[in-house]
């Protein structure tokens, strides 16, 4: 949800709100929307609670509890979605995989993606997962808009990386190539993302440089986004590469969309965290390490034809 995330300024990083949030300052004053929860991937082969080898280094909370909540975009194919009103993709499975070594349930609750962050800072949920971009405003709480402080911030554990990419109907590119073809143009969005922030920077750019502005048309979903642009209501839409690229693939059985150009500003997915909840912070790193180190992490990327995103390397606010 790409969600400052980035990360949606964010607008240089992928899926901010910003990829924060765009209307960040607005809907960070918002409560996460949505409530339905899931249990991440299969649910049932998660190690029972300290037979898993890194039961230990969660929180006694978590232990109690034996669950760890997490606030998520639910519409955001190949990374979340909902497939036979069940919530699978790429963030479900690494979630169902940290759950085997840390001996817990990841439970998936949906919300819009500008809300998650406001989300977990009121305790609905412990930690957010949903292809947010790790950027430095959101680590330090900045509204990218404003430069200001408003929140506390948050921590990342990064396990991905994407770019953020430009798509048209198919054999409908109008010239669109790269982002300085947008000018003039309408581009679907999804709010409170990088691809929100990056076609609002490049509008600015588009009026200071003599051209038209691009008309940005934002939905609280990319799903949104793309029925727009598919009944022929813009001229392009944005967002997070692997996203942009299961729609090519998938939409219309690949009958509905191309990708133009180049993704560009690539950066990486993280976990979201509250910086005082460091031993579960620490605990996440540890159990996406011990994916990686047994395979299950590239199983994962290849099964949601993704490998291009994978990392070698499990860092902790990696952003920039």
């Amino acid at each position: 949800m790409t969600a400052s995330n980035t990360g949606r300024t964010a607008a240089a990083r992928s899926r901010m709100a910003a990829a924060g949030a765009i209307a960040v300052a607005g809907a960070l004053l918002l409560t996460a929307c949505g409530d339905q929860t899931e249990k991440g991937g299969n649910g049932d082969s998660t190690a029972a609670g300290s037979e898993a080898p890194l039961f230990s280094k969660l929180p006694k909370d978590i232990q109690e509890s034996k669950v760890i909540k997490v606030g998520s975009d639910i519409a955001y194919p190949p990374v979340e979605f909902k497939e036979g009103g069940k919530t699978v993709g790429l963030d479900p499975d690494l979630a169902d995989a940290m759950g085997k070594e840390l001996g817990v349930k990841f439970e998936f609750q949906n919300g819009t993606f500008d809300t998650l962050l406001t989300g977990m800072r009121s305790g609905r949920y412990q930690v957010a997962m949903s292809a947010m971009t790790d950027t430095k405003d959101r680590q330090n709480g900045i509204d990218p808009e404003s430069g200001k402080k408003i929140f506390e911030g948050v921590d990342f554990v990064d396990y991905f990386s994407a770019g953020v990419s430009i798509y048209t109907k198919k054999g409908q590119t109008k010239g669109i190539e790269t982002w300085e073809n947008l000018c003039g143009k309408k581009v679907v969005v999804q709010r409170g993302t990088v691809s929100h922030d990056l076609a609002k920077g490049q509008s600015e750019k588009c009026t200071k440089g003599g051209d038209k502005a691009i008309s940005i048309e934002a939905f609280d979903t990319d799903v949104e986004a793309q029925t727009r642009l598919r009944a022929g209501g813009a001229d392009a839409g944005a967002s997070d590469f692997p996203v942009a690229a299961y729609a090519v693939k998938t939409s219309g059985g690949g009958k509905d969309f191309e990708i133009v150009g180049e993704q560009v500003e690539a950066a990486p997915y993280g976990i979201a965290v509250g910086k005082k909840n460091t031993q579960l912070r620490d605990a996440l790193k540890a159990a996406l390490e011990a994916t990686v180190k047994s395979g299950e992490y590239d199983k994962i990327m290849k099964k949601w034809l993704v490998q291009d995103g994978a990392i070698k390397e499990i860092k902790i606010n990696g952003g920039s």
